[in-house]
């Protein structure tokens, strides 16, 4: 009896740590199991929130008719003050208004496009490249003048008015 229950204790003991390596094995099983994949991430990213390239494209097709919006506008703006050649702001003033707003705005290539476009239109150009960089800096499209530029755009203004009164739209 004595020589069985050593056997039971020592067969007991063994069964034992077998099924505590047992779990900690299963454990560790079931938890990789539980994580995703690189790529059930990736799929499941692309389920909530939309596919990058789609995302992508969606923006670049805004960001162009944004700009093809903006460029329609030029024609109709009062003056364009530039920086020869990296600034550009298309503002638009008639007296119904408190304060003239920003109809365009661009930096090198779309600028250029602005000043093109205001030639053609017979839109006064205005070189004074202080006030470009400013109002570029802190405007936005269809935002009003800020304060700070108040003076300096109506004398602006006034110049294009008076050429207005003296010889017509002609662009400068």
């Amino acid at each position: 009896m004595d020589m069985a229950m050593k056997i039971f204790g020592a067969v007991l003991s063994i069964v034992t740590i077998i099924a505590i390596a047992d779990y900690v094995y299963m454990r560790n099983r079931w938890w990789k199991r539980l994580k995703m994949t690189v790529q059930e991430t990736r799929d499941e990213y692309k389920q909530q929130e939309g596919d990058p390239k789609v995302k992508g494209r969606i923006r670049q097709i805004r960001m162009e008719r944004s700009r093809k919006r903006m460029m329609a506008a030029v024609p109709q703006a009062t003056v364009v003050i530039t920086n020869p050649t990296h600034f550009a702001v298309a503002l638009k003033y008639d007296k119904d208004m408190a304060a003239p707003k920003c109809v365009a705005k661009g930096a090198d290539a779309i600028a250029f496009r602005i000043r093109e476009l205001a030639k053609k239109s017979d839109v006064p150009i205005v070189e004074n490249p202080p006030l470009a960089r400013a109002l570029y800096a802190a405007m936005d499209i269809d935002d009003t003048i800020p304060g700070e530029h108040f003076k300096a755009v109506a004398e602006v203004i006034g110049f294009v008015m008076r050429l207005k009164r003296k010889s017509g739209w002609k662009a400068s």
